[in-house]
């Protein structure tokens, strides 16, 4: 009887663990980026949704490997939760890609307008209505 207890309190653990994805403004965020052609996609959610019908295979493939340890020791049951948590695992990880990608063009677009305007292509209101408008393509939506 202790041991059903027990393994019903890691299953839960091990459950509400696993499972964690984007919150509201990040997903909103993804979304956007997704929106304007912005977003990076470094992982498939739907490869890793499949992948998680494997013993483990869903948080292998999110870089979970702790958890695809145990989810390949507690499979078939791993099934219940897996594709849930690769799932949410590559959304994280395209969000991150996707921001530091989007970050990086518009240092690059900004880079590009601050030696154009030392080297006098262009004066300080043309500066300013360019950066707004960078500022404005490289947005997260809010």
């Amino acid at each position: 009887m202790l041991h059903r207890y027990l393994f019903t309190a890691v299953l839960l653990t091990l459950i509400t663990g696993c499972a964690s994805g984007l919150n509201s403004i990040q997903k909103a965020e993804l979304d956007h980026y997704r929106a304007n052609n912005l977003a990076v996609e470094e992982k498939s959610p739907a490869g890793a949704l499949l992948l998680g019908l494997l013993p483990g295979g869903g948080s292998f493939y999110g870089r979970a490997y702790g958890y695809g340890t145990v989810n390949l020791l507690l499979w078939p049951v791993s099934v219940l939760w897996d594709p849930v948590s690769g799932y949410n695992a590559a959304e994280s990880i395209n969000y991150q890609v996707t921001r530091a990608h989007v970050s990086r063009l518009k240092r690059s677009e900004l880079d590009v307008l601050d030696n154009q305007l030392l080297l006098d292509v262009i004066n300080q209101k043309q500066y300013a209505v360019k950066r707004r408008m960078i500022d404005e393509k490289f947005s997260n939506g809010y």
